[in-house]
C-alpha cells in the first residue's frame, strides 16, 4: 500500500512554518528592491568614460540608492500606518523624498559633460519623478482616525502604542537568534493578541490608563526575557529554559486576551451607562426613543 510521505518540513506537519493570523505581506518587497539594482548599470558606464562623466555617473548612482532606501522606508511607514486604526501621518515623507531624488538621480546622470544642455536633464527628472509616483504613491498626508478626538490623549496614545510596537518588534527580532520556527510562531501569537491591546485602546483612548502597564512595562519584560532566553538557548539549547519561556508565554498571552476582552466589556458597559442616560432624557422631554 502506498504510504504518504511526511517529514518536518512537510505541510501538515507540527513544525511547518505557517504564516501567524493577520500577517500581511510587506509591500516593501520585490518593486522597491529593483530601485537597489537599476542603478548598477550606471557604475559600469561610468568607469569607460573620462573623470567628469565618471564623476557624474557615480552622483547619479548614490542619488538613487538613497532615493531607494528613502523609498523602503516610506512603504515600512506607510504599512504601519494602515495596519492601525488610529496613526498620525508619517513626520517625514520618505516616498514624495524618494521621488524627487529618483527624478534628481536621472537627470545629473543624464547630463552630457561635453554640453551641459539641461533640457534632457529635466525630462529625465520629470520623467522619473512621475513613474516613481505612479509605481509607488505618495506618502499618507493626514492623520487617521482622530477626528473628534482629544489631541493630547491622542498623543499620548501614539506614543504608547509605538513604544509597544517596538518591543514587540524586538521579542521578534530576538527569538530568531534561538532559531527554533516553533518558538517564532508562538512569539509571534503573542504577538497578535498583544496588538489586538494597541487596537483597542487606539479606539478608546480612555483604556490607555488601565492599559499602560501592560503596553509598557508587561512588554519591556517580556522583550527583556525574550533577548536572554534567545542568547542562553543558541549557545546551550537547556531545554529547562526554553519550557519556562513557553510558559511564560502562555501566562503573558492569556493575561493580554483577558485584558483586552475585559476593556471591551468595560466600553460596552460605558455605551450602555451613556445610552440609558440618553434615554431617560428624552423620556423626560416627552420624547420616546426606539433604542
Amino acid at each position: 500500500m502506498a504510504e504518504r510521505y511526511g517529514g518536518k518540513f512537510s505541510p501538515g506537519s507540527a513544525s511547518h512554518p505557517r504564516a501567524p493570523e493577520g500577517m500581511r505581506r510587506s509591500r516593501s518587497g520585490a518593486r522597491v528592491n529593483f530601485l537597489f539594482i537599476a542603478p548598477v548599470p550606471m557604475l559600469l558606464v561610468g568607469f569607460q568614460l573620462e573623470p567628469t562623466g565618471l564623476f557624474l555617473k557615480m552622483a547619479a548612482f548614490g542619488i538613487m540608492m538613497l532615493a531607494a532606501w528613502l523609498t523602503r522606508e516610506g512603504l515600512v511607514a506607510e504599512d504601519a500606518y494602515h495596519a492601525r486604526r488610529v496613526a498620525k501621518k508619517p513626520a517625514i515623507p520618505r516616498k514624495i523624498f524618494g521621488s524627487l531624488l529618483t527624478g534628481l538621480g536621472l537627470a545629473v546622470a543624464g547630463l552630457d559633460p561635453a554640453g551641459f544642455s539641461l533640457l534632457n536633464p529635466l525630462l529625465y527628472f520629470i520623467l522619473g519623478a512621475v513613474l516613481h509616483v505612479t509605481a509607488f504613491g505618495p506618502d499618507p498626508l493626514a492623520d487617521k482616525g482622530t477626528e473628534g478626538m482629544n489631541q493630547f490623549q491622542t498623543d499620548r496614545v501614539a506614543r504608547v502604542v509605538d513604544e509597544a510596537e517596538r518591543h514587540l518588534a524586538a521579542m521578534k527580532d530576538a527569538i530568531r537568534r534561538a532559531q527554533v520556527p516553533a518558538l517564532e510562531r508562538r512569539v509571534a501569537d503573542f504577538v497578535e493578541t498583544a496588538r489586538a491591546m494597541c487596537r483597542v485602546v487606539e479606539d478608546d483612548p480612555r483604556d490607555l490608563t488601565s492599559a499602560r502597564k501592560f503596553l509598557g512595562v508587561y512588554l519591556l519584560g517580556a522583550r527583556d526575557a525574550t533577548v536572554q532566553f534567545a542568547d542562553l538557548y543558541a549557545r546551550s539549547g537547556n531545554e529547562e529554559a526554553r519550557a519556562d519561556y513557553e510558559e511564560l508565554l502562555d501566562d503573558l498571552e492569556s493575561s493580554f486576551a483577558k485584558k483586552t476582552q475585559k476593556l471591551l466589556l468595560d466600553d460596552k458597559s460605558t455605551l450602555d451607562v451613556e445610552i440609558e442616560v440618553l434615554r431617560e432624557r428624552l423620556e423626560r422631554e416627552g420624547v420616546h426613543s426606539e433604542f
